[in-house]
């Protein structure tokens, strides 16, 4: 107040357009603030785990300006999440959930994005030799019968989702062996990983968090290949009617982005040690127009 009574008395004229100025500059400041034009992205641990976002984000707030937030979370926990309106975009792994999700209204639509594969990793010694299993369900057959550690997400995660489908595969259910040879983590997968390495235990894992992953001390990649070990990832925009607070806008420039030719392309050029470690499912869809059509 003391430099408005000043400035007035020295130039009244100025004082207005200099406090119109200040007020259009705070104005602007606001409206850049946290959270302003940016997007909540629900998904799995994998995709953050594996550093694709690191990989592939960069390049979409560059070429839109929208900034992404990702939430890492078990698939069952994103889909919770999103189901309670907290986010915009999903990313995660659990086809059967992923499109129960859509038929109660709670998403647009599924769109395949990429895939990769699950691998069955233990201590390089295997005490279940399993790396001689004929397929996925005799692999754990296999660790089942000679009693070794196994550690499981046990967290409702598109893996856990899967490693129980392989388990009922195998006619067995581990549960009975809870607290024994059969350890329930409850967590994500970099901290299983770490549990299977400070036990010398066999776990499941998706190959993208594998391959990032850096503590792998006598582990080691004992089977995959068994097209039962298949890893589709599918994105889902939530759906508006279900939560008005959307960010419906950017989510589409999102969806569209990463199903684009350069999205699916940045996918697929990313290598860990070499190799990659997600695969494009994704084609642009062509309207009547020649319009890429995604919904």
């Amino acid at each position: 107040m003391k430099i408005r009574s000043a400035l007035a008395r020295w130039c009244p004229a100025l004082v207005r357009p200099l406090l119109a100025l200040a007020l259009a500059a705070g104005a602007v400041l606001a409206g850049t603030g946290a959270g302003a034009g940016t997007l909540i992205v629900q998904s799995t641990t994998s995709t953050r785990n594996s550093g694709l976002y690191d990989h592939i984000l960069p390049a979409f707030e560059k070429d839109t300006g929208i900034k992404v937030k990702v939430v890492a979370v078990g698939t069952g926990q994103a889909l919770k999440n999103a189901a309670r309106c907290d986010g915009d975009v999903l990313v995660v792994h659990a086809k059967p959930d992923e499109e129960a999700f859509v038929a109660k209204g709670h998403g647009i639509r599924r769109h395949p994005l990429m895939h990769n594969d699950f691998v069955i990793v233990g201590p390089r010694d295997d005490p279940a030799d399993v790396r001689h299993a004929r397929s996925a369900a005799d692999a754990l057959t296999r660790i089942a019968k000679a009693g070794a550690p196994f550690v499981s997400r046990g967290d409702e995660s598109g893996t856990h989702k899967k490693e129980k489908a392989l388990w009922k595969a195998a006619g067995l259910d581990p549960s009975a062996a809870s607290g024994g040879w059969y350890r329930e983590a409850g967590a994500g997968m970099g901290a299983t990983l770490n549990m299977a390495a400070g036990m010398g235990a066999y776990t499941l894992s998706d190959r993208g968090t594998w391959l990032a992953f850096n503590n792998r001390g006598d582990l080691a990649l004992l089977f995959a290949g068994d097209p039962a070990l298949y890893n589709p990832y599918g994105l889902i925009i939530v759906n508006p009617a279900h939560c008005p607070n959307v960010n419906i806008e950017d989510a589409r420039v999102f969806r569209d982005w990463l199903l684009s030719e350069k999205g699916q392309r940045l996918i697929g050029s990313y290598r860990v040690h070499s190799e990659q470690l997600f695969f494009p499912d994704a084609l642009p869809q062509k309207d009547g127009n020649g319009k890429d059509k995604a919904e």
